[in-house]
């Protein structure tokens, strides 16, 4: 699958499924044969909530702690939402934003959050040759967009305290782990007491790279090789920025969510 050198790194830079026009495209399209070639080796997941849901019986040991889920959308948030729904949690959303390669978006050079918490890949960065000042511009306007989408899917009300407590980020996978990282440096910032980042499948590369930067990393599937999140999904439909809004306001009016 890998020959190895630069093009191997840019490879693994691409996301295809975090494309900031919104749009998902299922790579599924693009692998005749690979769920032929992965059998029992890998887990199917029928949608998100269902992943959702296995992660929930990895994560039983938070139910009722006050813990508070965090789901990064879009396609995050389903998940979150079902991790958070059948443990008892409060949910809410962390935005970071992918910070692609000016001319080719869908290398992730780094990403960044609303607080202007930033991860930055700097192997990709000095071999692509990207100056400084143009990633400085860029981290400014993910900044921005970032604060925009947060502001919506909350509706104008504030995130929730997480000084001393339990942040389980969910995702509904790990490819380049760049908007994850960017989270981490957030949360912490943010004061969280313990970082947990929960998701249902991904690389072995970026769920190494997470675990090292987090208390604990809960990854079930980690299959070899890894092509696109997407490919483990039966359903892998767009979650649409709607869903979000919806989901986050029902938990700001239920009680568990303050």
């Amino acid at each position: 699958m890998r020959t190895g050198g630069g093009a191997v790194k840019l490879a693994e830079a691409c996301d295809p499924t975090d494309g900031d026009d919104g749009t998902i495209v299922d790579p599924r399209q693009d692998m005749v044969g690979y769920y032929d070639w992965l059998g029992d080796r890998a887990r199917r997941f029928d949608d998100r909530r269902h992943a959702g849901a296995v992660l929930a019986d990895h994560l039983e040991r938070y139910r009722g702690t006050g813990a508070v889920v965090l789901g990064i959308p879009r396609g995050g948030v389903p998940v979150a939402d079902e991790v958070a729904r059948r443990l008892g949690l409060g949910l809410d959303v962390i935005v970071a934003r992918k910070l692609g390669s000016p001319g080719h978006e869908e290398l992730a050079i780094g990403a960044v959050t609303s607080t202007g918490a930033r991860f930055l890949n700097d192997e990709i960065i000095d071999m692509l040759r990207v100056p400084r000042s143009t990633i400085d511009r860029l981290t400014e306007l993910k900044r921005d967009e970032a604060r925009q989408r947060e502001k919506r899917f909350r509706a104008g009300r504030p995130p929730l305290d997480l000084e001393g407590r339990v942040a389980i980020v969910v995702d509904d996978g790990l490819a380049t782990g760049a908007t994850t990282r960017a989270a981490i440096r957030g949360l912490r910032a943010m004061g969280a007491g313990k970082i947990v980042v929960a998701v249902p499948v991904g690389s072995a590369e970026a769920c190494d790279a997470i675990a090292a930067e987090v208390d604990e990393l809960v990854c079930p599937e980690r299959p070899e090789p890894f092509l696109a999140v997407g490919a483990h999904y039966a359903s892998f439909e767009q979650t649409t920025d709607e869903e979000v809004e919806a989901i986050v306001t029902r938990y700001a009016r239920e009680p568990r969510a303050s």
